[in-house]
């Protein structure tokens, strides 16, 4: 699809697209920029590009398409750093979890003639660098792109299919939206995982009572997401702040409910709500975002990045 591919940032995100654009060939030339020396030796000794260097003008010299793969807090920096060295014509992206504060932040920089789609693939795992990385990270997940007025529908679509060949399904919504969606359906469930996991190795150090030691499924699960990257989750949090403060005040009301149903005895409430969010959980596994077997699938996965 593209002679050159530039990838500013080799993590989770940016090895599994090196590894599927290499797998689909999607692309003559992929360069490879990160500013950690051990992080840039390991996607050479992995093979993931063509080229590697420090120099992130310099990976995106000549690219058709230049793919954004950092912590959010640092996109700014990074577009004012790559601007200069934008040819005219190329597609510059992102995939950030937060959208209207990466757009504030790159768009001054991006020069006219390049054309800025903002994107954001709904894939990760809770590890990262380049070697949690694998080519299979976007089959049948969602990319949402959040495209800004005016922006060239040819190349919108022609991003659209990139990553329909990363094996993604693509949709667009306005930035904003963007942000209050994902705060409630994946910034907020990593707040409370990092927050009650620290409560737990709170009361493991207090009262040694080997919560660790006998942590049932639950507390398990929260774990997985508590272990994703400090550094991007610090940025999520500060970039999309008014988005996850409205979110944790609702889920707090909420909280604050179920409180009372409990302290009451009202077992009918508590029934209902159960039943409900059954439902939610059944929904995903129809709409093929999860899968439908004993202990979420943790034997059956065949890649164990995907866990």
């Amino acid at each position: 699809m593209f002679e050159k591919i530039a990838l500013v940032g080799i993590g989770l995100i940016g090895s599994s697209l090196a590894r599927v654009i290499h797998r689909e060939g999607l692309a003559r030339h992929v360069a490879i920029s990160t500013r950690s020396e051990t992080t840039l030796a390991r996607a050479r000794e992995l093979g993931l590009g063509s080229s590697y260097t420090m120099d992130a003008k310099e990976a995106v010299r000549d690219a058709d398409l230049v793919i954004v793969s950092v912590p959010v807090g640092s996109s700014g920096e990074v577009a004012e750093e790559i601007a200069p060295a934008l040819k005219q014509g190329a597609i510059l992206t992102d995939v950030g979890s937060t959208k209207a504060s990466v757009i504030a932040q790159m768009q001054p920089h991006v020069p006219d003639g390049v054309h800025f789609i903002p994107g954001h693939p709904l894939a990760g795992t809770e590890k990262s660098g380049p070697d949690a990385g694998f080519a299979e990270l976007f089959e049948n997940r969602w990319c949402i792109f959040t495209p800004l007025p005016g922006t060239d529908p040819d190349a919108l679509e022609r991003l659209s299919e990139f990553w329909r060949r990363c094996g993604s399904n693509i949709d667009t919504m306005d930035p904003q939206h963007h942000d209050m969606t994902l705060a409630i359906v994946s910034h907020l469930p990593h707040i409370i995982a990092y927050n009650i996991v620290g409560t737990a190795d709170d009361l493991e150090s207090v009262t040694k009572s080997e919560v660790i030691k006998y942590s049932a499924s639950g507390f398990r699960d929260f774990t997985r997401l508590a272990a994703s990257d400090p550094t991007m989750w610090r940025d999520v949090c500060l970039h999309n702040k008014d988005a996850i403060l409205e979110m944790l005040a609702r889920f707090s009301e909420d909280l604050a409910s179920l409180q009372r149903a409990i302290r009451w005895g009202d077992g009918e409430k508590l029934f209902d709500l159960f039943t409900r969010t059954r439902a939610v959980r059944r929904s995903i596994i129809e709409a093929g975002q999860d899968i439908d077997v004993p202990d979420f699938g943790r034997q059956a996965v065949e890649h164990p990045a995907k866990q």
